[in-house]
């Protein structure tokens, strides 16, 4: 059983962040000492890390918590995870086709405004095309 500050240390997370991942029930209510420290077991450590990877996946602390649960199950989990994984992978290819969009245009505009910087060099200065479009 470990103390909440040897957990931060081994899973690279500060201490508020562990209460809050307890707070917002990613992980069961710690075991107190009788002078109420937190008590973490290895198993509450692996969660932990569980959750971190989870968000660098962009999951949301909601899909988080199912997937915890689902893992917490572990019968007959593969085709609640398959689902997961499939809605998230649409929603990041949606959120890849819309930032290569906003990269299109943002380029377009820089070149507008390369062009409109190199014109005014020779000519008298005038209002911005891109803030007027």
């Amino acid at each position: 059983m470990l103390q909440i500050g040897e957990v931060a240390r081994r899973t690279e997370l500060t201490v508020d962040t562990i209460r809050f991942y307890e707070k917002r029930r990613l992980l069961p209510r710690a075991m107190r000492t009788t002078r109420r420290f937190r008590l973490y077991t290895p198993e509450d450590i692996e969660r932990i890390r569980f959750i971190r990877r989870m968000q660098t996946l962009g999951f949301s602390l909601m899909e988080i918590r199912e997937l915890g649960n689902l893992r917490a199950r572990s019968v007959d989990a593969c085709d609640s995870v398959r689902k997961l994984l499939t809605t998230k992978l649409a929603e990041v290819r949606m959120k890849m086709h819309e930032l290569e969009r906003l990269e299109s245009e943002l380029a377009a505009d820089l070149r507008k405004c390369n062009a409109e910087l190199k014109h005014r060099r020779q000519h008298a200065p005038g209002a911005c095309s891109v803030l007027e479009t």
